[in-house]
């Protein structure tokens, strides 16, 4: 299955000692939506927002995977899976349940991200934008 990974999942080495089968394919852009910071554990979120973008990692997936991340992600109470068509194939990744105020993330957690972010090779502006609140 295809899996878009937006925030510390875009940590290639984490992210495969996680997901032993992950494989990562491309960078992908999710479109009319904006990157955000919330909750206590002031983690990665994604809402709507017309005209805006996403950037992230598009990676294929096992079953045994998908399980390990629902663990990790605390599904179906901290996030609830959110799917997408991409050039007509399906996407599932994950989007909080309770959409809580914005939360700059802790250091370590946006020092994995960023880190995310140079190993999918995305444009920092957008998670400059997103720490900025907006």
């Amino acid at each position: 299955m295809l899996y878009f990974a937006y925030g510390s999942n875009l940590h290639h080495f984490q992210m495969k000692r996680r997901c032993k089968d992950s494989k990562f394919l491309k960078k992908i852009n999710l479109k009319n939506h904006r990157l955000t910071f919330r909750s206590k554990y002031r983690a990665a979120d994604i809402e709507l927002k017309k005209n805006s973008i996403v950037p992230g990692g598009l990676f294929e997936i096992s079953k045994s995977d998908e399980k390990k991340l629902d663990i990790y992600e605390d599904f179906p109470n901290l996030y609830k899976k959110y799917y997408f068509y991409y050039y007509g194939k399906k996407v599932m990744t994950y989007t909080m349940t309770k959409k809580t105020s914005f939360r700059f993330p802790t250091e370590r957690y946006l020092n994995i991200v960023k880190i995310g972010y140079k190993d999918c090779n995305l444009e920092r502006k957008y998670l400059i934008k997103a720490l900025k609140g907006e």
